[in-house]
């Protein structure tokens, strides 16, 4: 593959200026990129019509799509069903709705329609969180405890699901059935971001198989191979990276989500493109999203 430390530099897609930019999803069916600002409690979009945006009564962090016109859209109590041109919310099932301390961060749909979804503290407070499972309807609990649960994704041979949790500066894999995409036995450590004195964020796999990690903090999204090797890097001119999708034509363009959150004032100004959405050509291709079923 291409070094993606050689490509062309990235470029803004949307300029608003996101809390905490999170959860990019790369809409198939509408060829339309969809993200979050979970701490203004909104999800955006632009398309040739612009941007638009729907407001929530909660933190919102992570979406999956439905149909042409309809996302699963992950908040801090529910996954509910949200329809993109009514702007109508079904609720498909709750999510730690018990427990006020916490919302929904990472989240992305597996191969079998099924959709993982981490939770953690409002506050990042340690062990809180955890990594569940939506599957036709049912939402069971799968690895905890979590802190900052992220990097939820899968490569395209659908033998492992990986997540990592932010706090503990680790990316772990699990094997998953066959048939039904359920984990099998324990989760295995990928890669060790504390060697690396990186922090990992949100993730996802390209067409080949090698993994793409935001890392916050760092400005920059970084490729490593199918065990855990370097590839390289795209520098992103934002300190807080947070999300990476693929999308766009041929799904070659690398979309990615910063954000403002716990940045000074003084690295803002040095910094003013801080929580906008970017996108960059990394001369790779991406999968397209998998579809929930609900």
């Amino acid at each position: 593959m291409t070094d993606p430390a050689l490509t062309a530099p990235p470029r803004v897609f949307d300029d608003t200026r996101c809390a905490l930019g999170e959860g990019p999803l790369w809409h198939p069916e509408r060829a339309q990129l969809f993200w979050f600002d979970i701490l203004n409690r909104r999800l955006l979009t632009r398309s040739a019509e612009g941007p638009k945006h729907w407001k929530f009564d909660e933190h919102v962090s992570a979406a999956g799509w439905v149909d042409a016109d309809r996302l699963l859209v992950a908040s801090e109590t529910s996954l509910s069903v949200l329809n993109l041109e009514t702007g109508e919310k079904d609720l498909a099932a709750p999510l730690e709705r018990d427990n006020p301390a916490t919302r929904s961060n990472d989240g992305r749909a597996d191969p079998w329609g099924g959709f993982w979804i981490g939770t953690m503290g409002k506050r990042a407070e340690p062990a809180l969180g955890a990594i569940y499972r939506y599957y036709r309807g049912e939402v069971r609990q799968l690895f905890a405890p979590i802190t900052i649960s992220n990097a939820i994704s899968f490569p395209p041979d659908r033998r492992h699901g990986y997540f990592a949790d932010t706090a503990a500066r680790k990316v772990w894999r699990v094997a998953l059935s066959e048939t039904d995409g359920w984990p099998r036995g324990e989760p295995e450590v990928f890669i060790d971001f504390a060697a690396r004195d990186r922090n990992p964020d949100g993730a996802v796999f390209d067409a080949e198989g090698n993994f793409w990690c935001a890392e916050w903090g760092a400005s920059r999204v970084s490729a490593y191979d199918t065990r855990g090797e370097p590839l390289g890097h795209v520098p992103i001119p934002a300190r807080h990276t947070s999300c990476p999708a693929f999308g766009g034509q041929d799904l070659g363009t690398l979309f990615v989500t910063t954000a403002r959150q716990g940045l000074s004032a003084a690295m803002l100004e040095e910094q003013p493109l801080n929580g906008q959405t970017f996108e960059v050509k990394a001369g790779v291709r991406g999968q397209a999203e998998h579809r929930v079923i609900l």
